[in-house]
């Protein structure tokens, strides 16, 4: 495969005894051995994947074990529909009614679509576990790597740890909320109704679960991780079916599209509207997730760009058809947003098909919300353990590490549910904090994305940049524009307090999270991580000498193989 930024083969005019080898004598100097002595232990890049991780300048420590089937289930599951949308449902349909959420969702899909494309644009070029936490070191100036690479890095890592948090506490509400559907009720009213602390207990348990899954090898995590995608579409055309047979009593056409009210007080229909988009955006969202298996999967410069745009174009279609259905279903309006579930959604099934029919849907809820959570896990572990390998954290030695067993790093994923676990904690004492902090994930990680891809055309005339196999060509500027305005409008939308008027209980309390994470980050930038982070640590394996690259010289024979240093 052709691909930009790589040298194509060569036939050399001179002939290269089949048996030699290629050493690194020196840091500067390659040099051939003769056929007749023994190659010493060497590192053999085998295919074109190691190849370009060389070029980039890492070593391949992982595993190649991801396919192209499990590389698109797995960028599916990290959007996880028929869990998200259940989820998130309350918030549009309550702040606009059900034509905002309908059509807040098929806008922002499309505004997904740009992001999306837009990022699969970037990592192309540079496949690695970093995802565009790496790319920052190759579109700014050398001069300004450390401290962009430094606020990027912890955007990424804090936005996707939140969402982790978010994905346990939200399953072990629909959890809880399962056991409310099949308790006894007395006087119209379930008998059971989760506690605080309930909820945290399961939720943190529910992270040891991804945990143990993520400790797997990239093998038998690949055989996992096929299954997600599969489950998540069959599950969600049949639930659509179900629900509009079995619901007696469906709402009109002209009320599902038309409708639109100003359930948040803000006296505006508008910015009512506009509050809708708390659902696709929380939704879709962490679009890196996929390069960050880029170290592990097959052909990564191309599958992971196709598998993120494939991701969005799928959840978009199957998220609207949820919305539609669920909308059409909400018979007693009242009393769906009402449930003692705590979850309108919830209320849908059980209105459909009563406890044993409400039950077994609202099981595949749950089992695809499981699936995204395990999905965002291991893009959450994979990110902490290139940024360890960068030297960004405490102990970095210990988190980058990779386990002799299962060859992956273990021990950045059991930080990573260490980490959300603490986070977790808090909704033992504030619903408002926890739910703040779960608020900040789709922000953090779309700022993240559009700095980068500002930085990317801002230096693009003095910062070289090598495209990798998927670019838009002449429409990535135009894209590109439409993928920052459209973050940095909604990104204030969504810091603004959803209900009026604004109390202690409904003030929205992501902004003052953003600012304490902002204060904590560059504080600690100023006193240590100044004098010691660099941006990304790459392990140069080639290095570049006069007159001939290296690449044609490794090339003109076979097998091609490379000492390490």
């Amino acid at each position: 495969m052709d691909v930009p930024g790589r040298s194509k083969d060569v036939n050399s005019e001179k002939q290269v005894p089949p048996q030699a080898s290629v050493t690194a004598k020196s840091n500067k100097l390659l040099e051939f051995q003769p056929p007749s002595t023994p190659p010493p232990p060497m590192a053999t890049i085998a295919d074109e994947d190691e190849r370009l991780l060389a070029r980039i300048g890492y070593r391949q420590e992982l595993k190649r074990e991801f396919t192209k089937w499990s590389t698109v289930s797995y960028a599916i599951s990290i959007l996880g529909v028929l869990g998200s949308v259940p989820a998130t449902f309350a918030v549009p349909i309550a702040s606009g009614g059900p034509a905002t959420a309908v059509w807040a969702w098929f806008i922002g899909s499309v505004m997904a679509m740009c992001i999306a494309s837009s990022v699969a644009e970037l990592v192309s070029a540079y496949p690695t576990a970093g995802g565009m936490y790496f790319v920052t070191k190759h579109v700014v100036p050398k001069e300004h790597v450390a401290i962009w690479a430094w606020i990027i890095g912890w955007c990424n890592f804090l936005g996707q740890a939140a969402g982790v948090a978010s994905l346990a506490y939200t399953i072990a509400q629909m959890i809880l909320a399962a056991v409310v559907m099949n308790s006894p009720s007395r006087d119209g009213l379930y008998t059971f109704t989760p506690k605080p602390f309930q909820i945290v207990l399961l939720a943190i348990l529910i992270l040891c679960l991804f945990g143990t899954i993520c400790s797997l090898t990239t093998k038998n995590l690949n055989r996992i991780v096929l299954w997600f995608a599969p489950i998540n579409i069959a599950a969600s055309v049949g639930i659509c079916i179900a629900l509009l047979v079995l619901t007696p009593d469906k709402r009109s056409a002209t009320w599902v599209f038309t409708e639109v009210t100003d359930g948040s007080g803000w006296g505006s229909k508008g910015f009512s509207f506009l509050l809708g988009f708390l659902s696709v955006a929380w939704t879709m969202t962490d679009y890196d997730g996929t390069t960050h298996m880029s170290e592990e999967t097959h052909d990564a410069a191309i599958r992971g760009p196709v598998a993120i745009r494939v991701a969005i174009l799928v959840s978009g279609v199957v998220g609207w058809m949820l919305t539609i259905t669920f909308c059409f279903c909400m018979s007693d309006f009242d009393s769906i947003m009402a449930s003692q579930t705590g979850l309108p959604v919830a209320q849908i099934f059980l209105n459909a098909g009563g406890r044993a029919g409400g039950t077994v849907m609202w099981f595949f809820v749950i089992l695809v919300q499981f699936f995204t959570g395990c999905s965002a896990m291991l893009a959450n572990a994979r990110m902490a353990y290139a940024f360890a390998r960068d030297e960004a954290f405490p102990l970095s030695g210990v988190w980058s590490k990779v386990n002799t067993v299962t060859h992956t790093p273990v021990n950045a994923v059991w930080l990573v549910v260490t980490f959300c676990s603490c986070l977790n904690l808090i909704g033992i004492g504030s619903t408002q904090t926890i739910v703040a902090i779960f608020n900040i994930t789709a922000p953090a990680l779309d700022l993240s994305y559009i700095a980068v891809i500002v930085a990317h055309r801002v230096y693009e005339n003095t910062v070289p940049f090598i495209e990798g196999p998927y670019t838009m060509g002449r429409w990535s500027r135009p894209v590109n524009t439409v993928a920052v305005v459209w973050v940095l409008f909604i990104s204030v939308v969504l810091f603004f307090p959803p209900v009026r008027p604004i109390t202690a209980t409904n003030m929205n309390y992501a902004v003052c999270v953003a600012g304490v994470i902002a204060l904590v980050s560059m504080t600690w930038w100023f006193v240590s991580a100044k004098h010691k982070y660099t941006g990304p640590r790459t392990k140069e394996l080639l290095i570049e000498i006069p007159a001939d690259d290296p690449e044609d010289l490794i090339r003109s024979y076979s097998p091609p193989q490379l000492i390490t240093p």
